[in-house]
């Protein structure tokens, strides 16, 4: 299956429909498909093969990635929040010659062009110099027809740049091939949704969000698209537009239930994943807004489920769980060579099914690290129990080796979460002369909150062994995390170990 049919199917199928919503402005399936075919014949114009994306959630934001898809250029979004820097490097790897941006965004793709010889500049309804292109305003010049570019199933339709929480910044290659293959993945294990169903798209749609768009374009759904999180606007979004579905990282919806959680007692379902959920947050959701929530477990090299825990399956110990494995994914627990492990006990989870990448972009040994006789080498580690039911311990590069015994900072993190003063936490390890390393905790505590270190300690004394009881707690404003919600446990641990 080629992506692209799928963007033409849902096009043809439900051509007067509304797909997609920004604003007070609704699109139909027919005036998105046709944006895109310009888009793409604009495209065409350029030479570009390899597209860098530096755009906002938009109007323009769907046409242009079905745009991508129809030309048969490989898009390489760009995270808005990341530095000069970190952008500069990724077009320079990627070999990308245009740069797509949207108006918000022009000085920093002025900044970007800048930086890199012959980067050429396009912008969606904005030209900030006289050699760039206006993209908008060169729509009228070219046809509207579908350019119906020849692809394969192996063509590369997207370099995506993981979110970076464990180290160097590497672009994840999916195709034409794998890309359908994440739409049939979501419909058969996260919703179904039907021609009355409506997403909200409030995080980033270069992200997990955007995987959602495919599904319910082919099934008559419409796309809701704001241009970020504000709880406030983000609840009346959901009335305005008579949601139905939203995906959610639990950072999201730990601010919601702070705020006007009431008003989403109205949805169908709440999917969230991307990072670890708060024991006492989960528990907190389920009770105010009943068995809506499911939980996607995936990576940006397999996306987006690899398991999946149900509605419901949100119940006793299986709130600790994520998930039972996809329908169309194979999913293994190994020892470091890659033999399996027997049940109950950790183990690295590895993966093969149709949805993962094909490999990150020139990087041949980085690759073949990853990608094992056509498994995907997760490196986190979780264990099974006797139902297939995978539970997380941590990430095999953030494992904490105090003498000789392993600690996962997941379980010391969820211990803090359990006391009512902390919000959020992150456990790292701390050199330390004795014990190699030292269990090192960073707490953000609820607003108005206090309490002492040494009861914090205590508190978690009384739920683990000793040896897992952090060292030290120090209290902090607020846990760093990367562009799409995940905690960067490596920026508080690095620091820690400078000149080590």
């Amino acid at each position: 299956m080629l992506a692209v049919e799928l963007v033409r199917r849902g096009a043809r199928r439900f051509a007067d429909r509304t797909a997609v919503v920004v604003g007070d402005r609704e699109f139909s399936f027919a005036e998105v498909d046709e944006r895109a075919s310009r888009l793409a014949n604009a495209l065409l114009t350029t030479g570009a093969r390899r597209v860098g994306l530096l755009v906002d959630n938009g109007e323009w934001s769907i046409p242009l990635d079905f745009a991508c898809l129809k030309a048969g250029i490989t898009r390489v979004p760009l995270n808005a929040r990341l530095a000069v820097a970190e952008q500069t490097r990724m077009l320079a790897e990627t070999g990308v010659t245009l740069l797509v941006y949207s108006a918000a965004l022009a000085e920093r793709a002025v900044a970007l062009a800048e930086a890199l010889d012959g980067l050429r500049l396009a912008g969606l309804g904005d030209r900030q110099r006289a050699e760039d292109l206006d993209l908008v305003a060169a729509l009228d010049r070219v046809p509207a027809a579908d350019p119906r570019v020849a692809v394969s199933p192996e063509d590369v339709v997207l370099a995506l740049y993981t979110s970076g929480t464990t180290g160097t910044l590497k672009a994840a290659q999916h195709t034409q091939a794998s890309y359908a293959a994440i739409t049939t993945n979501i419909l058969a294990n996260l919703l179904s949704p039907g021609r009355d169903s409506a997403m909200l798209h409030a995080a980033s749609l270069i992200h997990a969000s955007g995987t959602f768009v495919l599904p319910y374009w082919i099934r008559g759904g419409r796309a809701i698209v704001v241009p970020g999180f504000d709880p406030e606007s983000y609840v009346d979004a959901v009335a305005r537009n008579r949601v139905t579905d939203v995906n959610l990282v639990p950072t999201m919806l730990g601010m919601l239930l702070a705020g006007p959680g009431a008003g989403l007692s109205t949805l169908d379902t709440i999917v969230y994943g991307a990072s670890p959920m708060p024991r006492p947050l989960l528990n907190e959701a389920l009770d105010r807004l009943g068995p809506k929530l499911v939980q996607y477990y995936g990576q940006t090299e397999a996306p987006l489920c690899q398991t999946v825990l149900r509605q419901e399956d949100h119940v006793g110990e299986l709130l600790g769980s994520c998930g039972h494995p996809a329908v169309d994914a194979e999913v293994v627990l190994t020892d470091p060579d890659g033999n399996p492990v027997p049940p109950g006990e950790i183990g690295e989870i590895r993966v093969r099914a149709p949805f993962t990448m094909s490999g990150y972009l020139d990087a041949p040994g980085l690759t073949a690290e990853t990608l094992v006789d056509g498994w995907i080498r997760t490196r986190d580690l979780a264990r099974a129990d006797e139902r297939g039911y995978l539970y997380l311990v941590d990430r095999a590069s953030d494992m904490i080796v105090t003498g000789g015994y392993n600690v996962y900072p997941r379980e010391v993190e969820d211990a803090l979460a359990a006391h009512p003063a902390v919000a959020e936490s992150a456990v790292v390890g701390a050199p330390d002369p004795t014990w190699v390393e030292a269990v090192t905790a960073f707490v953000a505590l609820r607003p108005g909150a206090a309490v002492s270190e040494e009861d914090l300690r205590a508190h978690v004394r009384g739920l683990l062994a000793g040896y897992k009881v952090p060292k030290s707690v120090r209290v902090v404003d607020a846990i760093p995390k990367s562009a799409v919600g995940k905690i960067l446990r490596r920026a508080l641990r690095e620091p820690l170990w400078e000149g080590r």
